[in-house]
C-alpha cells in the first residue's frame, strides 16, 4: 500500500511519487497522512514536510512556506507558496 504524494508550487510540480507517509506542518499542528486517510483540507505553516518513502525508513525533510494541503481519493497534494532547494 502506498500514498500518492504531490508537492506543487505556483511555478511547477516539485514532486509526484508514491510514499509510505507524509507529516505536514499544519497551522493547527503537525498531521500525518497514510494511504486511506479520510478526506481532509488544512492550511500549511512554514516548516518541514517529512516524507517517509518506506515504513521503517528515515524521513526526508523538505522545507516549505505556507500554502494548503488536501487529502482526497487521489492521495495528498500540498500546494506550497515556496519550496526550499
Amino acid at each position: 500500500m502506498a500514498l500518492h504524494f504531490e508537492l506543487v508550487t505556483p511555478a511547477k510540480l516539485v514532486r509526484s511519487e508514491d510514499v509510505h507517509m507524509v507529516v505536514v506542518p499544519g497551522t493547527e499542528g503537525e498531521f500525518g497522512v497514510l494511504e486511506g486517510h479520510a478526506p481532509f483540507m488544512s492550511t500549511v505553516a512554514d516548516g518541514a514536510l517529512h516524507v517517509y518513502k518506506t515504513e521503517n525508513g528515515a524521513p526526508e525533510e523538505i522545507r516549505i512556506s505556507g500554502g494548503f494541503a488536501e487529502v482526497g481519493d487521489a492521495g495528498l497534494t500540498v500546494l506550497a507558496e515556496h519550496v526550499e532547494g
